[in-house]
């Protein structure tokens, strides 16, 4: 028997967000089916246990061309998924605050929701999830302890567990995101979505429509850049 799938996914990554959200739409059970990993840039301390472990980070940071283009192309697709998307802007972000915060949120229980409040405020609201006051927010949102969210990196157990996911990447040869492993077959991207799930869940049928078609001309009068690549993008 096949393992449970494996679902990479960052907070970071505006595809990320996507195809959870499609993701839940075709199996809305998928929090408890797949096995979630989260993924990200790692600061010093992570990258430091990840390479006494032998491993690394595999993904490249992007151009500003592939940037602009992620910014259209996301506001696209949300709008076709029927979600309001606010961009947010990063400056010097931390992203190990929200990913330890939501693996310490998966210990007590609470990852669905806080996973809900952390992409209603970074995608839903353009807020800063790399600030321990929006990170304390979502926490008391999803019913979490805002503390034990907002010092999950201070938490040496939880701190060995991330770098565990990032291993996990490491050994998956994971290099974007959202990705997506079910035994031998391996999934990078939004568009591989309907991929993964002929293969795991052959009974759902693909939709008919082109989710990447044609651009508003209002996304495009709209567009704005954060200070930062959205990195782990697929």
């Amino acid at each position: 028997m096949k393992r449970r799938p494996r679902l990479y996914f960052s907070f970071r990554s505006p595809y990320s967000w996507l195809t959870v959200h499609r993701l839940r739409r075709e199996v809305p059970d998928v929090f408890d089916r797949l096995d979630w990993f989260p993924y990200w840039d790692p600061d010093a301390k992570t990258a430091a246990a990840l390479a006494e472990r032998g491993a690394e980070f595999h993904y490249v940071q992007m151009s500003r061309a592939k940037h602009r283009y992620i910014l259209l192309d996301t506001k696209r697709l949300a709008e076709r998924s029927g979600l309001t998307m606010a961009w947010p802007i990063d400056v010097d972000p931390w992203w190990e605050l929200p990913h330890l915060a939501w693996l310490a949120a998966r210990r007590a229980g609470r990852a669905m929701p806080f996973y809900d409040a952390l992409v209603a405020a970074r995608w839903g609201r353009g807020e800063d999830i790399c600030t321990p006051e929006v990170i304390g927010r979502a926490a008391v949102e999803a019913g979490f302890d805002p503390v034990a969210a907002q010092h999950a990196t201070d938490d040496e157990e939880i701190r060995a567990e991330a770098t565990d996911c990032l291993e996990a990447a490491y050994d998956d040869d994971v290099f974007g995101i959202p990705y997506l492993r079910w035994g031998r077959h391996r999934f990078w991207g939004l568009d591989r979505l309907d991929h993964f799930l002929a293969a795991w869940r052959p009974e759902i049928d693909p939709p008919a429509a082109d989710p990447a078609a044609g651009v508003p001309a209002a996304v495009v009068a709209g567009a704005a850049f954060d200070t930062d690549t959205p990195g782990g993008c697929g």
